[in-house]
C-alpha cells in the first residue's frame, strides 16, 4: 500500500494485482496490527500509516511477545524445577577416575550418612581417606566395609575413629557365581544416592575397566532395592525402608 498513499479496495486492487477479495482480507489483518487507518466513506478509503510510525508499531508488538514469552518460560523453568525435586535420577559413569571423583563428590555432600562397601583394594586412595576424614569432622556417621582382611586393616588404620567390618557379602567379587565382573565399590549416601561400581578383578588394567551406576532420589525404586541389599550387609545400620 505504500505504493498508493490512500485508496479503496478496487485502486488497490488494481495497482497491487493482489485479488479484490484478498485485498479485504489484507486490510482486516494489517488494520488488526495498527498498519492501516480506514477512512469510513462509500467506498472506504484504506491508507498506510508511515514507515517510521510502523516500524515502531512492529517493534513494540514483538518485544512485548518476546517479554511475555520470557515470562512465561521463566515460570514454567521455576515450576518445573518445583515438580523435578523429586526427580528419580539414575546415571552411569566409565573409568576409574570418573567413578573416584563422583564418590568423592558424593561424600563431600553426604549431610548425615556415608557407608562404603570396599571390594577392590585400588579404590583405596589417599583422596579418599581425605574424604572420608572431613565427612567424619562434619559430625556425619561413617560405617566402612571390606571384603577382605587387607582392606578392612588399611581402612580401620586410616580412619581409626570410625566403625570398620569385614562384609560377608562374598557374592561381591563374582567368584561365587563364575562370573567374570564383580563388584568394586558400592557407596551409600544420606540413605537416599547409591553408586554401584563393577570391574573385571582378572584384568590386567582393572581400574581402567570400572564402570558404575548411580540413582538418587528418595523415590527412586533402584535405590529403595539396593539400599535394602546394602543394609543387609551391615548389620549395625537398621534401614528404615525395610
Amino acid at each position: 500500500m505504500n505504493k498508493l498513499p490512500s485508496g479503496t479496495a478496487k485502486e488497490i486492487h488494481e495497482i497491487s494485482e493482489v485479488p479484490r477479495t484478498r485485498v479485504y482480507d489484507a486490510i482486516r489483518v494489517l488494520e488488526s496490527q495498527g498498519l492501516v487507518e480506514v477512512q469510513h466513506t462509500s467506498p472506504q478509503v484504506y491508507r498506510a500509516v508511515d514507515i517510521e510510525e510502523a516500524t515502531q508499531t512492529l517493534q513494540q508488538k514483538y518485544t512485548n511477545r518476546i517479554e511475555t514469552l520470557e515470562t512465561h518460560l521463566k515460570n514454567t523453568d521455576i515450576q518445573d524445577t518445583e515438580e523435578n525435586e523429586q526427580v528419580q535420577e539414575v546415571w552411569s559413569l566409565s573409568g576409574h577416575e570418573a567413578i573416584e571423583s563422583r564418590t568423592l563428590e558424593l561424600i563431600d555432600e553426604a549431610d548425615s550418612e556415608v557407608a562404603l562397601l570396599v571390594v577392590d583394594e585400588d579404590i583405596l586412595s589417599e583422596a579418599l581417606f581425605d574424604s572420608l576424614r572431613a565427612a567424619n569432622d562434619r559430625a556425619v556417621s561413617i560405617v566402612l566395609g571390606g571384603q577382605t582382611d587387607a582392606i578392612t586393616g588399611t581402612l580401620g588404620t586410616e580412619l581409626s575413629t570410625t566403625h570398620v567390618f569385614e562384609t560377608g557379602l562374598d557374592w561381591l567379587t563374582g567368584r561365587e557365581i563364575n562370573d567374570e565382573v564383580a563388584i568394586s565399590r558400592i557407596l551409600l549416601i544420606d540413605r537416599e544416592t547409591l553408586l554401584i561400581g563393577s570391574y573385571y578383578p582378572d584384568a590386567a588394567d582393572g581400574p581402567a575397566k570400572e564402570q558404575a551406576v548411580f540413582a538418587r532420589g528418595l523415590e527412586n525404586g533402584i535405590v529403595v532395592l539396593l539400599r535394602r541389599l546394602v543394609t543387609a550387609g551391615l548389620p549395625e545400620i537398621e534401614d528404615p525402608g525395610s
